[in-house]
């Protein structure tokens, strides 16, 4: 049995669990690894790339978890509650949305190469930078010794984007914003609010500035009513979160401002959450104390049914967490395994040829005109998924529900 209506329980009683894939995150092996074992591990919302490939890799994972969990003697998996699928939208610049780059021929052949080892996704070697593991971090960018590293950012253009994203079945959208940009806002909204009714939520990513409060009491106005859920997501201290414990600070601090506005909607935490963020919550009396029911399953998973219904009244407690670099990062050496099985295969000739669709290059109108046409294919050799390796799946499931169960559990 799919519950699909558990995501907002979960977001009512302050257990919403979301894993930030990356808004420029395009890897699709890991990708579809992450969303496979986060779902299994409970999370009530994935958030991905607004590209169409990565879209289509996540919704194939989540099919494969409900097969999983329907076929699997574990407990907790008696029922199966899919994660709501969400992808995010810019009106302007925004750390989340941008690549790094440099000429590989400008760097010295004597080189250290430290940008290669601060990389947290492998995504810097001596041919470049592998544009699809980028998710725009930055940590290269000061590293490097004579700052040949730049960023490549882009703004997304929903009006040819958004019909095609939002008719693929995502079940919400993320729109980052900045205090000061309202018409970039306005612009983003006209596009994308002809499929809201379709929704099962709208949530809007916005980090401190002066002003914050009275910018997002205006975006209300705009956007308002909604037929559905709207989260106000607090980005404390973007991509930052596997950094270190202290990082979570900002995440706390910015969360604590916008409850105390009460705005109508839910608040929900992002930049630099950790394994420190909910001890923290807790500590400072932000987590709904009765967040936990009778109607859980032995692995926190909750088995009873919900209805969808736009927001009561502005919850008192932070309603959720977001985990994007950290959560990231707590699988990576399941992740690398699989690349050194891979590789191992290819070099012995056991994995196949399959064909597999090219990633479009992330200028928006490239993506446009992908979507328009037949997609590339390339031979390449099969990719080995986490779930042909039941061992490290379940390994994985693990490590990510140490996570998850942190929000879950009393």
């Amino acid at each position: 049995m799919i519950n699909l209506y558990y995501p907002l329980r979960s977001l009512r009683e302050g257990r919403w669990f979301k894993l930030i894939c990356g808004a420029s995150f395009q890897h699709l092996p890991a990708v579809r690894n992450l969303v496979l074992a986060y779902t299994l591990a409970g999370a009530d919302c994935i958030d991905v790339a607004a590209d169409p490939a990565v879209i289509s890799t996540a919704k194939t994972a989540l099919g494969v978890a409900a097969t999983i969990a329907e076929d699997t003697e574990r407990p907790g998996f008696r029922y199966f509650n899919r994660p709501w699928l969400m992808v995010s939208f810019n009106d302007g610049e925004d750390p989340h949305f941008r690549k790094a780059t440099f000429r590989v021929e400008d760097c010295p052949t004597d080189c250290a190469r430290p940008c290669e080892a601060i990389c947290p996704t492998q995504a810097i070697g001596s041919f470049g930078v592998i544009d699809d593991r980028c998710y725009g971090c930055g940590r290269c960018l000061p590293i490097c010794p004579i700052q040949n590293i730049s960023s490549r950012s882009y703004v997304s253009t929903p009006a040819a984007i958004a019909p095609m994203v939002l008719q693929s079945g995502v079940d919400a959208i993320e729109i980052h914003t900045q205090v000061g940009r309202l018409e970039d806002f306005q612009r983003v909204w006209q596009a994308v609010s002809p499929w809201v009714s379709s929704l099962k939520l709208v949530a809007i990513s916005c980090s401190d500035g002066e002003g914050l409060i009275d910018y997002l009491k205006t975006l209300y106005q705009l956007i308002s009513p909604l037929p559905c859920p709207l989260i106000w997501q607090t980005d404390g201290r973007p991509m930052s979160g596997d950094i270190g414990i202290g990082a979570t600070r900002a995440a706390v601090r910015l969360g604590q401002k916008v409850l105390a506005a009460k705005l109508p909607g839910y608040v929900q935490l992002a930049g630099g959450t950790n394994d420190r963020t909910i001890p923290k919550l807790k500590s400072l009396g932000l987590l709904n104390p009765s967040r936990i029911s009778e109607t859980t399953s032995p692995s926190g998973l909750r088995l009873s049914s919900d209805s969808p219904t736009s927001t009561p009244s502005p919850p008192i407690y932070v309603s959720g967490v977001a985990y994007g670099s950290y959560a990231r990062t707590l699988l990576a050496p399941i992740l690398k395994q699989l690349e050194t099985i891979e590789l191992a295969a290819i070099a012995t000739g056991q994995n196949r040829a399959e064909p597999v669709h090219r990633q479009p290059d992330w200028n928006t109108s490239t993506i446009a005109s992908e979507l328009s046409s037949q997609p590339l294919e390339a031979q390449m050799p099969a990719p080995i998924r986490l779930e042909d390796k039941p061992d490290l799946l379940w390994q994985a499931v693990g490590i990510a529900q140490s996570l998850v169960s942190q929000l879950k559990s009393p």
